[in-house]
């Protein structure tokens, strides 16, 4: 399981360590991860998702997953959420009835 966000793309950087001496150690900075079930008001069911704690806030104040898949790029979605997020359009734009 790659450490990427399913619904920011965010992944891991490489960086340094600088030690007191001023020494240069390669290190990984990894996103803060979290499995998570977030509900999908229009398809009407829960969704489980590995998103970084940065996207829960930014879903949360978009108000909800639909809108932010909604509003998302394709290139930045991982295949799940770009199934997701056509399947909510799909559900948008069918007529209510």
């Amino acid at each position: 399981m790659s450490r990427r966000c399913e619904l920011t793309g965010k992944g891991a950087q490489v960086g340094h360590k600088v030690s007191h001496s001023n020494i240069k150690t390669k290190r990984r900075f990894l996103p803060n991860l979290l499995n998570v079930t977030l509900i999908s008001d229009a398809l009407g069911r829960t969704v489980k998702l590995r998103v970084s704690a940065n996207a829960l806030k930014t879903v949360d104040h978009r108000g909800g997953l639909d809108a932010f898949l909604l509003r998302a790029r394709d290139s930045e979605l991982s295949d799940k959420a770009l199934r997701l997020k056509r399947q909510i359009s799909k559900k948008k734009a069918a007529p209510a009835g």
